[in-house]
């Protein structure tokens, strides 16, 4: 059986940049999963730093009114993978999931981290690279042009573990598989 996990869709993200082509892409992703009847899986990220943008107990750490309806369960974390010092594992097993898809914020920590966890553990895991986003940049880490999504799936793709794939390819493949 297969879930789709949806990292860290919180305001104090959402409101950093334009994100318009992500949310767009991750609420048709889980409209799918909806319809399917696969279990929908949101994730949010609290730092106990209150000068973060994901502070605890902040409107900003909320998960965006528009995603967390969609939820079919929601996990809290203090670190980049959904699966450490959670119940994550535990409860994906319990309910027989063997595939995650994984979506969200952001690339290069929280989803990244998360999808290698996901791989260790046992599950066979869907990328999808242009459904993740961050709110970072090349200017971040000094290095022009980089292209953080394309970098990070590139890796992950390239491990030769993890299935990386692009939106419409998702599209093709989930609407053959239903």
């Amino acid at each position: 059986m297969k879930a789709l996990l949806v990292l860290d869709m919180q305001n104090g993200i959402l409101e950093m940049k334009d994100f318009s082509e992500e949310r767009n892409k991750i609420k048709n992703i889980i409209k799918r999963f909806k319809d399917a009847k696969d279990l929908v899986v949101l994730t949010k990220h609290i730092d106990k730093d209150p000068n973060s943008p994901l502070a605890e107990n902040t409107e900003k750490s909320d998960i965006d009114k528009e995603f967390a309806q969609y939820a079919d369960l929601t996990i809290t974390k203090n670190t980049p993978s959904a699966f450490f010092g959670t119940k994550l594992d535990s409860i994906l097993k319990e309910k027989n999931i063997d595939h995650l898809y994984i979506t969200g914020f952001n690339t290069e920590y929280c989803c990244l981290f998360t999808a290698i966890t996901a791989f260790e553990r046992g599950y066979k895991v869907t990328f999808i690279e242009d459904a993740t986003g961050t709110v970072n940049d090349d200017d971040t880490y000094e290095m022009k042009g980089l292209d953080i999504n394309d970098f990070v799936g590139c890796i992950l793709d390239w491990s030769g573990i993890i299935e990386v794939l692009y939106y419409e390819e998702f599209e093709e493949q989930y609407a053959a598989s239903i």
